[in-house]
């Protein structure tokens, strides 16, 4: 019996401090793209203000078993700079972003009568830059793709589980498209998929796995300012970690859920409600995601 629970206490703090809560090893949260994720408005400039939380109470073993006394809550304002050029290079719009995170996380991790930790942190996240990036308008289509950089320039301590910074550099690609399946462009499905590869967090002396996720919609407009639907996201860890304490655990997890899109037209933004829940986690949390994204042309 102390050896299993000695071996089950060196599962959690392995996953606790090489672990990135809201992505788990990965940079990008899920749960912020939906309906037509693929498509890039016309030619201006933007901002994109993403406000999200993410909960979870449950903490997935490589088998998907729950284990630990485990409660993490997650609250991320993101606004997300845009601008698409009038530049065309393939026929496309060129455009460029950035992503500035600001960051609240509160998590707990105990086993039975044990507090392993428990850290709450407010701060700036890694920041994200997209320097190239190309979206295609077609008659019944559109499509993008862009390629970025997460900058570990987040606040971040080993000790601190809650750090809003990661601590390594991200590499990640980005490709997507959403097709029309009428005339009138009032039915829409979209899938937006994105490669991530890591950099070593020098303090932990690991480097995470590649990660391939999706972000998916299926949207349907009502009238000339509603649409609704169903969004969702699906994420694989697709290498090994490598580094001190690694092993061959890959986390995956599944979510889906309903949209509901406004604009409102007197103030030029369009807002965007979407709540998803994961399920058939592995070596990660699975919980829930709640966003509301406001998007405003100057």
């Amino acid at each position: 019996m102390k050896r299993v629970c000695a071996a089950s206490l060196f599962v959690l703090i392995t996953i606790c401090t090489t672990t990135a809560w809201a992505g788990f090893g990965t940079h990008y949260t899920n749960g912020v793209e939906g309906i037509r994720a693929a498509s890039l408005p016309p030619p201006g400039v933007y901002l994109r203000l993403y406000t999200v939380f993410y909960g979870a109470d449950e903490l997935k073993d490589r088998n998907g078993d729950g284990f630990g006394n485990f409660d993490l809550d997650v609250f991320a304002v993101v606004p997300r700079f845009i601008w698409v050029t009038n530049y065309k290079l393939l026929g496309a719009d060129y455009f460029v972003d950035v992503v500035v995170p600001l960051v609240s996380t509160d998590i707990s991790l105990g086993m039975g009568n044990m507090t392993l930790f428990s850290d709450d942190q407010f701060g700036l996240g890694d920041i994200a830059v997209e320097p190239f990036g190309l979206s295609w308008h077609g008659e019944r289509y559109d499509a993008a793709l862009a390629f970025g950089a997460y900058l570990p320039v987040g606040e971040y301590d080993e000790t601190e589980p809650a750090s809003p910074g990661l601590n390594y550099w991200t590499g990640m690609v980005t490709a997507g498209a959403t097709y029309y399946l009428d005339q009138a462009k009032t039915w829409s499905a979209s899938i937006l998929a994105r490669y991530e590869f890591h950099g070593e967090n020098d303090d932990t002396e690991m480097t995470n796995g590649d990660d391939f996720h999706f972000e998916w919609g299926i949207g349907k407009k009502l009238a000339q300012f509603w649409e609704i639907g169903a969004a969702g996201y699906c994420q694989w860890q697709v290498t090994d970690d490598s580094g001190r304490g690694a092993t061959d655990s890959r986390d995956q997890v599944y979510a889906a859920g309903p949209e509901v899109n406004y604009y409102i037209a007197p103030l030029k933004t369009n807002a965007t409600f979407r709540y998803v829940m994961e399920f058939d986690a592995e070596d990660r949390s699975e919980g829930e995601v709640a966003s509301l994204t406001l998007t405003y042309r100057f």
